[in-house]
């Protein structure tokens, strides 16, 4: 009935004087609802759950020089920071296309940015991976004058442990950018051989201790027991480095436990076929003088990223490149500590 009063539902009590686990951390979840709040999380240097704070904006917008009436490229959408800032450069006229393979966080920043003012007819928002961006440039007929390309995963994903990104909190160990299309991580890994794994946490992430986690995973899988949780692939780096004197244990299981997640994640999603595509394909899809600028996040990205610029540039492809990798400023480390890693490199056509 159209009267019938709407029953109030309390939210979910937690222990203690402060959330914990992602799904109690109703402020931080509620950005617009608590503004404050979350202002105070992100002034101590850190990122609310549910949220992304996106990295050198400054420095991308001052390179890519974004006039009113261009038209633009978010290869990676995300949480939609940087689409933002480059939306409002053009100051209403022009138009951006922005790209992402994650159905759930791209339905809420577009929702973000529709309700922000920006409408149709200065973005259009596509549920579709960036390697297939000349397939953008066929629908519209339209070539670009600036690219972003934001390699890294976005804090919404690592922070959401139903995901399974973090090797910190208990989770199914997913990894998929799309959690509705291909295999988990956990599936791919109860297919793959031990040199098969040996081989991907080496040639994804350098793991110095391939090896001996990949000997850990096998034994369990061979006792029933395969990895299907974040939890559980924690403690098999956790064995396998249990050789190492006890006082180096702590930090080295920490750095394997990243290097070993980001090396599945890597393979779940195809992340180097992704971006070899991406980068084969962008001279076909700018305009004379248009722009690139490429955020990545490890060695192995911004190999292939600085590698394809060169060898493009000596071909009389590109004008100009960037000739040193440009990192974030030390303010920005400090106010974001996930920014630390990135490199950014710049490309004109």
């Amino acid at each position: 009935m159209e009267n019938e009063e709407v029953k109030h539902k309390r939210r979910v009590r937690y222990k203690g004087t402060h959330p914990r686990k992602f799904e109690e951390k109703y402020k931080e979840l509620n950005p617009e609802k608590y503004a404050d709040d979350v202002a105070h999380i992100i002034a101590r240097g850190a990122t609310p759950a549910g949220m992304h704070i996106s990295i050198m904006v400054d420095e991308i917008l001052e390179f890519l020089e974004i006039k009113p009436g261009q038209t633009g490229l978010d290869a990676t959408l995300g949480y939609g920071g940087h689409t933002r800032a480059m939306l409002e450069k053009l100051e209403g006229k022009g138009h951006i296309y922005a790209l992402d393979v994650d159905p759930i966080e791209s339905a809420k920043t577009e929702k973000r940015l529709r309700e922000a003012g920006f409408g149709e007819d200065i973005l259009t928002v596509r549920l579709q991976n960036f390697a297939d961006i000349d397939k953008v440039v066929a629908d519209t007929g339209k070539k670009f004058d600036f690219i972003l390309a934001d390699l890294g995963v976005s804090s919404m994903q690592i922070d959401n442990p139903e995901r399974g990104f973090s090797y910190k909190v208990e989770g199914p160990l997913d990894l998929r950018l799309n959690p509705h299309r291909g295999q988990s991580a956990a599936e791919r890994l109860k297919e793959m051989s031990r040199d098969e794994i040996i081989g991907m946490l080496t040639e994804n992430a350098d793991e110095p201790y391939a090896e001996q986690i990949a000997r850990v995973i096998m034994k369990y899988y061979y006792m029933g027991k395969p990895v299907e949780t974040t939890q559980d692939l924690r403690r098999c780096v956790e064995e396998a480095l249990s050789f190492l004197p006890k006082k180096e244990q702590k930090d080295a299981v920490k750095k394997s436990c990243q290097r070993t997640f980001q090396a599945i994640r890597i393979d779940v999603n195809s992340e180097f076929e992704v971006l070899y595509a991406f980068l084969e394909k962008l001279p076909d899809v700018l305009n004379e003088g248009g722009r690139v600028a490429v955020l990545t996040f490890h060695s192995g990205e911004d190999r292939l990223v600085k590698k394809s610029f060169k060898e493009l540039q000596k071909a009389g492809v590109y004008s100009s490149v960037a000739r040193d990798v440009i990192r974030p400023s030390h303010e920005e480390i400090i106010r974001n500590s996930r920014s630390k890693c990135t490199k950014m490199r710049w490309a004109v056509k």
